[in-house]
């Protein structure tokens, strides 16, 4: 018999059903479920392992995406995958964490995929890159990896992370993304503003035209603002996120209730 989890998961990647496209990013000791409300638009988390999320709630009844972040990680090692995927049941797996500013060349990635991805059966990401324009970075890493590929890959999902000023800039990077991999779905895993000058109130009127704008499009899959987790949490286990995105994009509250942002989400 289906878990409830294991049926949110179906029922999020089945064609045929309809179902919210928001999801939750490292939700870190926050309690996912809080977002869970019985509305069916927050239907996913994930937190760059493939182990479930260090919360308060496991994964809050939401379909749980396993993501390999790097080639081989100490906390999620490759050798595992496989197996902690059959044992979680998890239906989609992310791969990679902006590789394209991290060293791992397109031919490489090509070939670990293959290795590694292509053997599990269950939905896939091609590795989430930024939304540099340098060349050979954002999306021409990801051409250069489908080419590298040679039609070997196995994917259903191109991953995007954005970062910028406005939302414009936002939408056109969607956009251009779909132009360039028109017969692909898109996720967009990590989005915010770039630390803006009015802070969480900037947040919030971002995220209030990017919401409809990915809700509508039909070609966005999943998408999952940055970050589930509270201001003071990021700033104590979250590197140098807080200094590069801020934290007024923030879902919860220091006392782990729904943030400004947080209360778009539902």
């Amino acid at each position: 018999m289906l878990t409830s989890a294991r049926l949110a998961v179906v029922a999020l990647f089945a064609t045929t059903v309809l179902a919210g496209k928001r999801g939750l990013c490292w939700t870190f000791c926050d309690d996912p479920g809080v977002f869970n409300n019985g509305d069916g638009e927050v239907v996913a988390i994930y937190d760059y392992e493939t182990y479930a999320p260090v919360s308060t709630n496991g994964n809050g009844g939401l379909g749980f995406i396993g993501m390999q972040r790097c080639t081989d990680c100490s906390s999620s090692p490759i050798a595992d995958l496989a197996s902690r995927q059959a044992s979680q049941g998890w239906a989609t797996v992310f791969t990679l964490n902006e590789p394209d500013i991290n060293g791992i060349t397109p031919s490489q990635a090509a070939s670990w995929y293959i290795q590694y991805i292509n053997p599990l059966a269950i939905k896939k990401a091609l590795p989430a890159v930024t939304s540099s324009v340098t060349s050979g970075q954002g999306l021409s890493w990801v051409s250069q990896m489908i080419s590298a590929c040679a039609g070997q890959c196995y994917f259903d999902y191109i991953n995007l992370h954005w970062y910028g000023t406005s939302f414009a800039e936002f939408q056109s990077y969607v956009e251009s993304a779909h132009s360039q991999f028109p017969n692909y779905q898109l996720v967009i895993t990590e989005f915010a503003l770039q630390n803006p000058a009015g802070g969480q109130a900037a947040q919030v009127s971002f995220f209030q035209q990017a919401f409809p704008f990915l809700d509508g499009a039909s070609y966005v899959q999943l998408y999952f603002p940055f970050v589930a987790t509270s201001p003071a949490l990021l700033q104590a286990n979250g590197g140098s996120a807080a200094t590069i995105v801020g934290t007024g994009s923030c879902l919860y509250n220091n006392d782990g209730t729904p943030s400004a942002v947080g209360n778009l989400m539902y």
